[in-house]
């Protein structure tokens, strides 16, 4: 008689453990495409080197961790894929988060998507090479100028010799399915391209789109409408680098023509609710006050409709 309640309580502990499971398919089935933000800050990251601003001060022997330089992570848990969109300086952090968010057994994506040549944005491909985990044919998503400088140049050139990695060519405004679930859409931008083309990225899951612009010289440069983009979209992750003239005044702003926050929102301020609350921004140089939220800066952003990336948030694709 002893052994009924060992025997009940062996039943009950399974019938536990079988409904979470069912809850967590449940919630996959329920999101079988996610994007996850894996960084938020501008290339040479937070504390930025030798900056001994108010800022940046104390952080430099205990760095938070969760001011990694920008970078998107995108799962497919049906076909149970990762993508990583750029390959930061925090590659190795990111690729783990996307790993553990994915309940996967590898560190590694199925596919890393580059939007251009600057630091933050490709440098992390380093550790695909022998020096660190040795990988073997990791799908590399680059257009056509950036292939090239990846296949001509070291150390770069050396992970496609050694088939660390598998380059695969996109072209502007061509639709790349990676399966039934999701594609890709790249669309050139105007920036600082000295070694390669700079794109943006549409992503489109099975009921969501997300466009994907971490680095853009100022919206009339570019050849597409901002404004209609962000109505076609559900999110809308774009370049809030510095929010105003007041954070570079002793350089010269023609040299770092990106739209500043307050000049993107007098853009947008006619949109409606609905379409401001698609606007997150994201890819915060360190003199940035929207990385603070308890800012007066920031405080005015949400107020204004608009939203602010914030490292780890998940969105539903």
């Amino acid at each position: 008689m002893k052994k009924l309640p060992i025997l009940l309580l062996f039943i009950f502990s399974c019938s536990i453990l079988k409904a979470q499971e069912s809850k967590k398919e449940s919630s996959q089935s329920n999101a079988d495409v996610s994007l996850i933000i894996l960084g938020t800050i501008q290339d040479a990251g937070s504390p930025h080197i030798s900056c001994e601003k108010e800022c940046c001060m104390g952080l430099h022997k205990d760095p938070p961790a969760d001011r990694l330089v920008v970078s998107l992570g995108v799962v497919d848990f049906t076909n149970d894929k990762t993508y990583l969109f750029e390959a930061s300086p925090d590659f190795i952090s990111q690729t783990r988060i996307l790993k553990d968010f994915a309940a996967k057994s590898s560190d590694i994506p199925d596919g890393i998507f580059l939007t251009h040549a600057h630091i933050g944005h490709y440098t992390g491909l380093m550790y695909l090479g022998k020096e660190s985990i040795n990988a073997q044919g990791v799908n590399v998503y680059t257009m056509p100028k950036m292939n090239d400088f990846l296949e001509n140049n070291g150390p770069w050139e050396q992970l496609v010799t050694t088939e660390n990695i598998e380059l695969t060519i996109l072209h502007h405004k061509k639709e790349l399915r990676l399966n039934n679930n999701l594609a890709v859409t790249p669309y050139k931008v105007p920036h600082r391209d000295e070694y390669s083309e700079t794109v943006g990225y549409l992503i489109e899951g099975p009921s969501k789109k997300a466009l994907f612009i971490p680095d853009v010289d100022k919206w009339k440069e570019w050849d597409m409408d901002i404004v209609d983009m962000i109505k076609q979209m559900d999110y809308v992750f774009i370049d809030a680098t510095f929010y105003d003239g007041e954070e570079v005044n002793n350089r010269d702003i023609s040299e770092i023509p990106h739209p500043f926050v307050i000049e993107s929102m007098q853009l947008f301020k006619d949109l409606s609710s609905a379409d401001k609350g698609k606007v997150h921004f994201i890819h915060f140089n360190h003199t940035n006050p929207l990385i603070n939220a308890e800012s007066k800066q920031a405080k005015k952003v949400l107020e204004s409709g608009f939203n602010i990336a914030q490292f780890k948030d998940v969105f539903t694709l």
